[in-house]
């Protein structure tokens, strides 16, 4: 009798996942985003809610009112970067929680630093800002300012994923992904900024409403999926 075959099993860290637990995790940003929108919305966490003093600057502020949504994208960057931490790939123990830790505090900082919206938010309302006031039009001002801040953001959070479990030696097929995953943050950029307009309401100066609620997860399913299907398309794809 000829021996059976050896069967070969996916390596997750590489590509190549089960459809169901690469789904599962993918979707975990979502899921925590969601999550922190649920709770924010039960309590009836607003402005009007009592904090310490110093903590108040990096919950509430100029941005905060504008572009209220960008709380939960940090939510989902950061659930992002553990998740990648997590999984199986390359990289040991230590260099996980080290470069994961760092990451997520980079990250953190960067969107709330020295008061909500960090130098994230900051870099592209100053972009969009310009654009506009050299005459041009409202539209391009607006994606560009999307754009400056999807870039950092995602800058941020891709080399905090790099160096926290992906494989350090460079291939040019990384560029592809990399520009990928920058169009769908941008597209996020976009579909989060319209929360006002769209008709989200004046929250965080008084609380979420149901309805309100109900718009919120819909817009950060709209911004956020397209990302998440792309992770989860590399999770998927087998390896070379």
């Amino acid at each position: 009798m000829k021996p059976a075959p050896p069967r070969t099993v996916p390596d997750p860290g590489r590509g190549g996942a089960r459809p169901g637990g690469a789904l599962l995790a993918a979707s975990a940003p979502i899921l925590a985003m969601l999550a922190a929108l649920v709770l924010v919305a039960v309590t009836g966490f607003s402005q009007r809610s009592a904090m310490p003093e110093t903590v108040e600057p990096w919950v509430f502020g100029f941005f905060a009112g504008r572009y209220p949504l960008f709380a939960f994208a940090l939510v989902y960057g950061l659930a992002h970067l553990a998740r990648v931490a997590a999984e199986p790939g390359p990289a040991s123990g230590a260099r996980r929680i080290v470069f994961g830790v760092a990451g997520a505090v980079i990250l953190a900082l960067a969107g709330l630093y020295p008061t909500f919206g960090g130098v994230i938010l900051r870099a592209g309302f100053a972009t969009g800002g310009m654009a506009y006031l050299t005459h041009q039009p409202l539209w391009l001002a607006y994606g560009l300012g999307a754009g400056v801040a999807a870039a950092l953001f995602g800058g941020v959070a891709g080399v905090a994923a790099f160096t926290a479990n992906r494989p350090l030696r460079p291939r040019l097929r990384r560029l592809g992904a990399g520009a990928l995953a920058f169009l769908t943050l941008w597209f996020g950029a976009i579909v989060l900024g319209l929360s006002g307009p769209l008709g989200l309401g004046p929250w965080p100066r008084r609380a979420l409403r149901p309805e309100e609620t109900g718009l919120a997860a819909l817009l950060l399913v709209a911004a956020a999926l397209p990302h998440a299907l792309l992770t989860t398309a590399r999770r998927l794809r087998p390896a070379a």
